[in-house]
């Protein structure tokens, strides 16, 4: 039952993240058996982890479905990340490793490349970028920073940013990457701190208007509809 339920949580998590399991999405624990190859038990058991991972709601009388955050509340996980995020740097500037900013630099310059080369190819950046910020944040050392931005990085997958970034956007992403290696390396930790909110509230933004955007596409939809 155990490795039923592990294989259900892989794989709805994984079609969560991939977009394949859309935003407000219904999830019906029997078509997610039969397609995942298990009874409804272990697939209960997995909805029930990602909810507590937030990136499953459940709803009285509807059962599970996608999480998909308010505009208000995707504004406040930004924040939380920045605040968060932000002191995990400092922290960082004095205590990474030389071997942990050759690895980041690395990332950093990669993403560059995809960015110049063929910025469709959005999922790798997003997994490029994952990797750059618990770098980050594990050379923190501080094991709770590093719980909780874990936590907070994986919803806005869901929403699959780079996907809806502009060619400015994303040099101006790619800028900060490389300016947050180079404060890290200077070993300055206020500097560290500033770019990284600023680097994660820019983030937020782009967020927060395309969802703007994808809902009032979806209102304009409706009315057409009933015209």
């Amino acid at each position: 039952m155990a490795k039923a339920a592990e294989s259900a949580y892989a794989a709805i998590r994984a079609g969560i993240l991939s977009g394949e399991l859309a935003r407000g999405e219904r999830l019906r624990e029997e078509i997610l058996a039969e397609r995942i190859g298990v009874s409804r038990t272990p697939v209960r058991e997995a909805l029930r982890r990602l909810n507590a991972e937030g990136l499953v709601d459940f709803e009285p009388n509807r059962g599970a479905r996608v999480a998909a955050w308010s505009e208000r509340e995707l504004e406040d996980l930004y924040e939380a990340r920045a605040l968060l995020e932000g002191y995990g740097a400092r922290l960082a500037a004095s205590r990474i490793t030389e071997e942990e900013l050759d690895h980041l630099a690395a990332i950093a310059s990669r993403m560059s490349a995809i960015a110049v080369t063929d910025p469709a190819r959005a999922d790798e950046m997003t997994a490029l970028n994952g990797e750059f910020h618990r770098t980050i944040v594990k050379a923190s050392r501080n094991a709770q920073i590093d719980s909780l931005v874990r936590g907070l990085m994986e919803r806005p997958l869901i929403y699959r940013t780079f996907q809806h970034y502009s060619p400015e956007r994303m040099s101006a992403s790619q800028r900060h990457h490389n300016e947050l290696v180079d404060a890290l390396r200077a070993r300055d930790g206020a500097w560290a701190e500033a770019l990284m909110r600023a680097h994660i509230l820019a983030a937020r933004s782009t967020v927060v208007e395309s969802t703007r955007a994808a809902e009032d596409g979806q209102a304009d939809a409706v009315h057409t509809n009933m015209s």
